[in-house]
């Protein structure tokens, strides 16, 4: 009932309030020959999982246990000194070495933050961010979880210098865990919860950059520092240029990152600066296009011969070929680059982090002792306690001051689900725990810290979430809202909730059916 209600449907094609997505939508399988019909499914199939968060989040735990297990076995040595391995890159008498790790964190993250980074580009574009009365609670509620988890850890550290650095580290959350823990409920939260989390990750991300750019790095070069500067300034001239091809940005944002690099500031910043140049506007008039790709496709209908080899049809050819070269230039460059980054990020990049980095060696220091250090205490009791109470409190005040109010359909309890998962800090917290301490042992510490409390949070917040789910199962309630504009797919998480979105319409349309055969007989 609270479904239809929000739908806005009643029966049968749900009397026409709304268009019907699923009448009107044509699947692209049904365009191809039967032979190629087949493939194309497997294609979609293999499309579909590889934009999924929680299998997503999935890849990344599996990639974390692996490193666990070896890391307690005889096979920890050579592990450590695979990832460690140099590999050098020369030309005559010049060459520069790094070793795999290396590669993984200073190379391939930064184009993990490059995703991040236009995630909140287009948050801030079109998104939740756009928004100052909607974006103020979780925005807020972001805050409030950077500032109280700060608190907890310096409550443990705060007279140890050796450690007190590491305050940043309870602070971040991780947004593909996070999300992808909350997408096992699927419609049994209300979709308020999902859009609440995912932008408080969004404004978490974006503190967690300011953090590691502003506190954690070597001293900077102002030689270097300055060449960036003239980079990014290229970077934002070709932006307002109105270039539109994406090869340029990326081959002047690889030299961004080297200035970066060279900088002593952290090198992953290059690729939420190189985000925020790339252009997120259509080179084509698309008020234009509409009309001009109608008569294209008129011109491809009266050039097409179905009696003749598609190769001998010249002019069904050149029309094709026409329409193929202006149509691919509509979609912005921003939404091209994170469609294709979105698969290699969160199966490649992420679970490679995961599993370099989540390598945790018990056997080399006492249980006891680990979980009795301040560095332990702080950045564990600082994501399990202080990140969730710090969003509740701020959350609170906003919506008691009447700055803002709960999402539709979202309760204290749900609020309270999706603050314990903002504990959840895996990637960002281990990543900053490596800039954060220099001792290996601190390190290894702080990891134990992040893996325990990202456990204790995850499972803490799908149980809590789960319970209020069950309970508004047996009222019969499910929530799942339309999505406001079903074309506006810029980013994975929006093409995933339409899927959802369409799953419920299909689901709605089944109990009206069988409530009809029921009331039929």
């Amino acid at each position: 009932q609270i479904l239809l209600k929000m739908l806005g449907l009643v029966c049968p094609c749900f009397k026409r309030k709304v268009p019907c997505m699923a009448q009107h939508h044509h699947h692209e399988s049904d365009i191809f020959i039967k032979e190629a019909e087949g493939h194309q499914r497997r294609y979609h199939k293999i499309v579909e999982l590889t934009h999924s968060t929680t299998k997503a989040a999935g890849v990344m735990l599996l990639g974390a246990i692996i490193a666990l297990i070896v890391a307690n076995t005889a096979f920890h040595e050579g592990f450590y000194e695979f990832w460690h391995t140099e590999v050098t890159l020369g030309f005559g008498d010049a060459h520069a070495e790094m070793s795999l790790a290396h590669i993984i964190n200073d190379i391939l993250m930064a184009i993990f933050f490059l995703l991040v980074g236009l995630e909140i580009k287009y948050e801030m574009t079109v998104g939740e961010l756009t928004n100052i009365r909607q974006a103020i609670l979780p925005v807020g509620a972001a805050l409030g979880g950077v500032m109280m988890p700060i608190v907890v850890y310096l409550l443990f550290n705060a007279g140890n210098p050796d450690t007190m650095m590491g305050w940043g580290v309870p602070t971040a959350t991780d947004i593909a865990f996070a999300l992808g823990i909350l997408a096992l409920l699927g419609s049994r939260v209300p979709a308020g919860v999902r859009v609440f989390l995912s932008t408080l990750a969004v404004a978490d991300d974006i503190v967690a950059i300011l953090v590691i750019a502003i506190f954690y790095g070597q001293s900077p070069s102002l030689m270097w520092l300055g060449a960036a500067l003239v980079v990014l300034i290229a970077l934002i001239i070709m932006n307002r240029s109105h270039i539109y091809s994406l090869i340029p940005y990326l081959l002047v944002g690889a030299v961004l990152w080297y200035c970066i690099f060279m900088s002593g500031v952290h090198s992953t910043i290059a690729g939420v600066l190189l985000a925020f140049v790339i252009p997120s506007g259509s080179r084509v008039d698309l008020k234009s296009f509409a009309n001009w790709s109608g008569e294209r496709v008129k011109e491809v209908h009266e050039t097409f011969a179905p009696d003749e080899p598609v190769i001998g049809q010249a002019d069904y050819l050149a029309s094709v070929s026409r329409l193929e070269r202006v149509a691919r230039h509509v979609v912005p460059p921003a939404t091209r680059l994170e469609r294709k980054l979105y698969p290699w990020v969160y199966f490649a990049i992420l679970p490679l982090f995961a599993l370099t980095n989540a390598d945790v060696a018990f056997t080399q220091t006492a249980i006891g002792d680990i979980v009795s250090d301040s560095i332990f205490l702080g950045v564990f009791f600082g994501l399990v306690i202080g990140k969730p109470l710090g969003i509740m409190l701020m959350s609170l005040l906003i919506v008691k001051t009447k700055l803002s109010s709960l999402p539709e359909n979202v309760n204290w309890a749900h609020m309270l689900g999706a603050a314990l998962l903002g504990g959840v800090g895996f990637t960002m917290a281990i990543f900053v725990a490596n800039l954060a301490f220099v001792n290996p042992d601190d390190i290894m510490i702080a990891k134990v810290a992040i893996l325990a409390a990202s456990l204790v949070a995850g499972v803490a917040g799908f149980a809590f979430l789960f319970i209020q789910a069950k309970a508004a199962s047996l009222q019969g309630l499910r929530f799942e809202a339309k999505l406001a504009s079903p074309d506006n797919l810029q980013t994975f998480g929006a093409q995933e909730a339409q899927r959802r979105y369409e799953r419920e319409l299909q689901y709605v349309r089944e109990q009206i059916a069988k409530n009809e055969v029921e009331h039929k007989k």
